[in-house]
Parts: structure tokens; sequence; C-alpha cells
């Protein structure tokens, strides 16, 4: 894989995770900071470490399924692992201006 094939990837990868949502918040999982390292092997293997607003997050089998099978989707995408971390323990400073800004915190 070239590097401009690798980062083509990675730019579909983030596009993505923007389309994912946890119900119960009207921002994507990217913007909220839950998404901690995205690796594309030269093979096309996907790894994604993300972590839950909370650890008995009762949508993390919603959220988990809905990041593979968007992943799964993208081109030049073999396969997809979604790692569920809770180190470094997600807080509100890790989210971006404009979810801050979406859900009043600014």
């Amino acid at each position: 894989m070239s590097p401009q094939e690798h980062l083509n990837i990675e730019e579909k990868v983030v596009d993505m995770l923007r389309t994912v949502y946890d119900p119960e918040i009207p921002v994507d999982i990217y913007s909220l900071g839950l998404v901690y390292k995205i690796d594309v092997a030269d093979s096309g293997d996907l790894t994604v470490d993300m972590t839950l607003t909370a650890p008995n997050c009762p949508m993390a089998d919603f959220i988990m399924e809905d990041v593979r099978m968007k992943l799964e989707s993208i081109e030049g995408v073999k396969s997809v692992t979604v790692n569920i971390v809770f180190e470094p323990e997600w807080t509100q400073d890790m989210m971006s201006e404009e979810a801050k800004l979406e859900l009043g915190l600014l």
C-alpha cells in the first residue's frame, strides 16, 4: 500500500467515524474524542482503539457494531478490529471545540 493509499484510507476512516453517534448524545464519536488510535496496516487490516463515555454504557454493543460495519465498507480495508479501551479514561476535555459548543459546554 502506497503512502497516499494509506492516507486516503485514514481520511475515509475518520469521515466514516464522524457518522457514528451514541444515540444518547447528538455528537459523533470522533468529535467526542472517543477514538484514541487508528492504525491501517499495509495489508489493509484496520485497528481502531476507542473508548466509551462510561464503562457501563448501555449502547456499547450498538456503537461497536455500527463502527465495525461502517469501517468494513471502506474500499481497501480488508478487516476491522475495534478495541474498547478505558486507558486513558475519557473526559470532556477530549471533545472537539465543535462538540463542546453543540452540547452547550462553551
